[in-house]
């Protein structure tokens, strides 16, 4: 033994009874078990193996819409799976290398859904689909003049209009006008003191101001638009949970709209309620600083662009930006380009878009406005319009004669900036960058013996010396307002000719409504409280010819420079 190492120590080893051996083969298992379990493991791998080993065949996959047509080539097509290694990716198995065109189509296109899954909307509106074909189904007969086409395209525009043109349609949806006779009992409005509430609005903000703001003559519906290039329709319904939702909206590309307004063919009799054909022919004009316009068809969807019809008078047209619709609807006006030593009006047919007859006034610096006689659709009297150079020069053009019958000055006229007149043909209104506005009678004795100078008795004449009579005339207003001290943008009377909203985009909150036949501004609205920002476009829709508001209440929609659209309602 080497020196330094210790003898081992002899270790007395204790043979295990049965009770130490049992415990140790429930803890810890023994060669048998281990061996018994490991059997079911392995034939379950192999299980596995055999099933990857297994030839693919197209039937295993997922069920398909069947496709409408098969290429024959796809058949007679090889590819090889092993030799590229991208499409190695392909393979079912190992073995697999070459298979034919049709299965190599399918095995992309599992890939594909591999990466990248069906989209959950996509799931939702394939159910919508199914259930709007349902309706469709059932309201085939009505919605009968509206076809799709094949092309993606034509289908979705079809599907984007066919909600506005079934809404147009049912008047009964859009409409609150009730049977009674009562609630066409027309209401005036008491001076001095109005009657408003402030309704949710319609929009908070938008992209752009709003230049342009109109109501439908006969169903609860504004038009909005804006240098957006983008026109929308609302549906004015005031109340909760949605109210004033947007029923639809177009966008012209590259096109900011300066000026957009709605062409109602007058199809009935009766000023309160046309037809339900009458949204057949409802159509949108859209303007902008070009030399063309488009045209909005409700009913169908389709959206025109016209040039062709402004070729005759391309020289003076060269925007139109600025134009007027009759209050028939037959006839559309336009302000040509300002020339030196004055201005022109050309008048189309609404219908042809044909050029028919143009209005030139001699005033310095061209024409600042106009506005058609206000007659209302069931008049039968003569058609014409009013126009105002910036010099304050008036002319009185007749359609019917196709000529100016009458020419006056506005008194005190100092740089005219707008011009409207009523709807029932009553009142003339005038703004001036000073903003002082004057108000006209034109039926009072007055007006007619300085302006006119004829009577309703008298023959019409074509004399130069009736004409020379009503030259230098200078009738005197009714009433001057001088509330505002910026120019004046706005002047919107009623569809009932009781109130008349003045308003100026050059100072935040710059309104006034002007009772009528009072002349007298009312004194409660607008407070001092009462923020309406830089009004950019005003509106006045109900009353005795508008349809949505019965019992004589009439709604006031403004938009400012911000983009919104805030609504007030009148009550009588």
């Amino acid at each position: 033994m080497p020196k330094g190492e210790s003898a081992p120590v002899a270790v007395d080893t204790i043979d295990k009874d049965d009770t130490e051996r049992r415990l140790e083969q429930v803890l810890f298992g023994d060669d048998a078990g281990f061996l018994d379990a490991l059997r079911p493991q392995m034939n379950n791998t192999q299980a596995l193996l055999d099933a990857d080993t297994t030839p693919h065949t197209p039937t295993d996959d997922i069920a398909l819409h069947q496709a409408v047509w098969h290429d024959s080539d796809d058949d007679r097509v090889a590819v090889s799976l092993a030799l590229n290694p991208r499409l190695r990716k392909l393979r079912d198995t190992a073995d697999d290398d070459v298979v034919s065109g049709r299965e190599y189509v399918a095995r992309l296109r599992r890939q594909y859904e591999r990466l990248h899954p069906t989209p959950e909307w996509v799931t939702q509106a394939r159910k919508r689909k199914q259930g709007s074909d349902a309706d469709a189904n059932i309201h085939s007969q009505d919605d009968s003049d509206l076809s799709l086409s094949e092309s993606d395209s034509d289908m979705d525009a079809s599907r984007s209009v066919q909600p506005l043109a079934s809404l147009l349609r049912s008047a009964g949806a859009l409409t609150r006008q009730s049977d009674a006779p009562s609630s066409l009992k027309r209401r005036k409005l008491q001076p001095e003191v109005i009657d408003i509430a402030r309704l949710p609005p319609v929009t908070s903000s938008g992209p752009s101001a709003v230049e342009s703001l109109y109501f439908h003559p006969y169903y609860p519906i504004l038009l909005a638009s804006g240098r957006s290039a983008t026109a929308s329709l609302y549906h004015i319904s005031p109340h909760p949970p949605n109210p004033n939702p947007l029923l639809t909206s177009l966008h012209v590309k590259k096109t900011a709209l300066r000026h957009s307004e709605f062409c109602v063919p007058v199809l009935s009799s009766s000023p309160t309620c046309p037809s339900d054909t009458a949204s057949d022919g409802t159509r949108i004009i859209l303007s902008s600083r070009r030399r063309y316009f488009h045209i909005w068809s409700l009913a169908t969807g389709h959206v025109s662009k016209v040039s062709r019809a402004l070729s005759t008078i391309s020289q003076q047209q060269k925007t139109t930006e600025r134009f007027k619709i009759s209050p028939s609807g037959r006839y559309i006006g336009l302000v040509s380009s300002t020339r030196a030593g004055g201005g022109t009006i050309n008048v189309l047919d609404a219908t042809t878009l044909s050029w028919i007859c143009s209005c030139r006034i001699d005033s310095q610096g061209g024409v600042a406005d106009f506005d058609w006689w206000g007659a209302p659709p069931s008049s039968t009297s003569a058609e014409g319009f009013t126009v105002i150079g910036k010099s304050g020069q008036v002319s009185e053009y007749s359609l019917t004669e196709r000529r100016t019958i009458a020419r006056w000055y506005d008194d005190g006229a100092v740089g005219s900036t707008v011009l409207a007149t009523s709807r029932d043909g009553r009142w003339t209104a005038t703004g001036s960058s000073a903003g002082i506005v004057n108000i006209y009678d034109r039926h009072a004795p007055g007006f007619k013996q300085t302006v006119l100078a004829q009577t309703a008795n008298d023959a019409v004449t074509t004399t130069t010396t009736a004409t020379a009579t009503a030259t230098a005339a200078r009738p005197h207003p009714t009433r001057t307002l001088d509330q505002l001290t910026t120019p004046i943008s706005h002047l919107v009377f009623s569809p009932d000719s009781q109130l008349l909203v003045v308003s100026s985009r050059w100072k935040k909150s710059a309104l006034r409504l002007v009772h009528l036949p009072t002349c007298s501004v009312f004194r409660n609205w607008p407070t001092d409280s009462t923020s309406l920002g830089r009004i950019s476009s005003v509106a006045v829709g109900g009353g005795a010819y508008g349809n949505g508001q019965s019992g004589g209440s009439m709604l006031l929609a403004m938009g400012n420079e911000r983009g919104a659209v805030r609504l007030w309602q009148i009550r009588a």
